[in-house]
């Protein structure tokens, strides 16, 4: 999963500042290993064996096996920051990541299919679902897309195991 992208050397002997998409970085400080990939015109992809992660201010600054000097980390300027699923804690009851939300079948309380969920926005308060309804295969124009508000009040069941959300939703919304 990305979770971030290098922002700068940070000092002289290698440490670089990360710019988390997240405010909780669990998994930046627990993971042993992280992937970078390049976002420029030229793809490249390379492994970081982590060092020390720790907070800085109000950012996150690391160190790298193999990134010595600041000539180093300044090479990893706006690289990607991506790290396996398996490095993630495990979410609370009642909590989910929004990856795993992403292609679960939505459905409302009389069992009529809604969609799939294609992604979700971040409105502050709360998320958003994006459920694009059967029979779409691609939003062309947003009124094509379902929002749907991940809260209690209409999302009565969330099964990963069946792949499966259950919502408090006409079809006609």
């Amino acid at each position: 999963m990305q979770v971030g992208r290098i922002l700068d050397a940070w000092g002289v002997k290698g440490w670089f500042k990360v710019q988390a998409y997240s405010n909780q970085g669990d998994a930046l400080f627990t993971a042993k290993r992280w992937f970078l990939k390049s976002p420029g015109p030229k793809p490249g992809q390379q492994a970081l064996k982590m060092l020390s992660v720790r907070e800085h201010g109000d950012g996150i600054v690391a160190s790298a096996d193999g990134v010595a000097d600041r000539n180093g980390a300044e090479a990893l300027r706006g690289w990607e920051l991506w790290i396996s699923r398996a490095d993630f804690p495990r979410a609370g009851d009642g909590e989910y990541y929004w990856v795993d939300l992403i292609g679960l079948d939505v459905v409302n309380r009389e069992a009529q299919p809604l969609g799939r969920v294609i992604g979700l926005l971040d409105t502050g308060p709360h998320a958003v679902l994006r459920v694009l309804p059967p029979g779409v295969e691609a939003p062309a124009k947003p009124d094509q897309e379902r929002l749907i508000p991940f809260v209690a009040a209409f999302v009565d069941d969330v099964s990963l195991d069946a792949r499966q959300i259950r919502v408090d939703w006409g079809v006609d919304f």
